[in-house]
């Protein structure tokens, strides 16, 4: 490999072992690596993820290694799903979901880990001065708000004792947020409030804010749609911070959002309500979509059908997923 790629062994074993990281490449070497790795048949999902794995060695660094005067990478932009999936991995073990079945090839001769897990004192290190850092943004006033959002949903990976205590002294202590009515500033650290209690197994401060700040105000519907394009990859451009969830979508592709959502709806059971609610508003904007992808259409039909026969759902969802079976049985006929 080290001959395919160009680069002495020495330098392919640093970076297999994480001695040496792919971080302090220069820009052009680490884009023909990158090239270079496709031409001999590496994975192009795989692939895909190294920005975002580059991305979660500079927040796990910045976060347990911190140095002064530097700003924390998530003061800086709205992290990803596909960043957040694997700081997770490198916190508890979950498989990221774009990894989730895919063999894994290693023919090592030596020992080597199944999962970039953290050793266990580098994971207390890295809660333990995620929850400070999250503590600190909120004494900052507004100018904290992304920080405090995004290391507070982090946070919520650390399902220690202590961690679940401080984590819901922390949410609840937010749960004003959760109970404005419509768009304000506050709105994304409100929904990511929301839902990271949801994490802890309160699942009614989601169905507030579904109802109170979501349903029947377009700003705040609009944002919603917003934040789960980007989330989902729906919308590519990176963000600097939460207020491109205020504006019309323009550049985001809804069948790529749809097939999102359609998945987390089979994936994510404890939201359930809050895929449900953005299917129906997705589907509402855009009732054209099931003719789009009929495969997809025919899977968000035998899912809601199952959620329907369900008596666990909430009335709210019950109506909108029966709105949204209408829609796709109204787009076969």
């Amino acid at each position: 490999m080290a001959e395919a790629m160009g680069v002495d062994l020495a330098t392919w074993q640093g970076w297999e072992s994480g001695r040496r990281p792919l971080a302090n490449m220069k820009a052009g070497a680490l884009l023909d690596l990158r090239r270079r790795l496709l031409a001999h048949g590496a994975d192009p999902v795989v692939l895909g993820l190294l920005d975002a794995a580059l991305d979660t060695d500079r927040i796990i660094s910045a976060t347990v290694i911190p140095e002064e005067a530097q700003r924390h990478p998530l003061a800086d932009w709205v992290h990803t799903r596909e960043t957040a999936h694997l700081i997770a991995w490198a916190l508890n073990g979950t498989v990221p979901s774009a990894l989730a079945g895919r063999p894994n090839h290693s023919r090592r001769r030596s020992p080597a880990a199944a999962a970039p897990l953290l050793p266990a004192q580098e994971r207390q290190d890295f809660f333990s001065r995620l929850r400070e850092t999250a503590d600190s943004a909120l004494r900052a006033g507004e100018s904290g708000i992304l920080l405090h959002r995004q290391a507070l949903y982090l946070c919520s990976y650390d399902r220690t004792p202590e961690a679940t205590r401080w984590m819901g002294h922390a949410l609840h202590a937010r749960r004003d947020l959760v109970a404005t009515r419509g768009w304000t500033p506050h709105w994304a650290a409100a929904r990511s409030t929301a839902t990271a209690l949801v994490r802890l197994g309160d699942t009614q401060p989601l169905l507030d804010f579904i109802d109170r700040a979501m349903a029947d105000d377009d700003a705040a519907e609009t944002a919603n749609l917003n934040y789960w394009a980007y989330w989902l990859g729906a919308l590519r451009e990176p963000q600097a911070n939460d207020a491109f969830m205020q504006h019309k979508p323009t550049n985001w592709e809804p069948v790529r959002l749809m097939c999102g959502l359609v998945n987390g709806l089979h994936q994510a059971p404890g939201y359930v309500d809050l895929y449900s609610h953005s299917l129906w508003a997705l589907l509402t904007a855009h009732p054209w979509l099931p003719l789009a992808d009929p495969q997809l259409a025919d899977r968000l039909s035998t899912r809601s059908t199952q959620l329907l026969d369900d008596n666990g759902i909430s009335p709210r969802s019950r109506r909108e997923l029966s709105t949204v079976h209408y829609v796709l049985r109204e787009n076969r006929t």
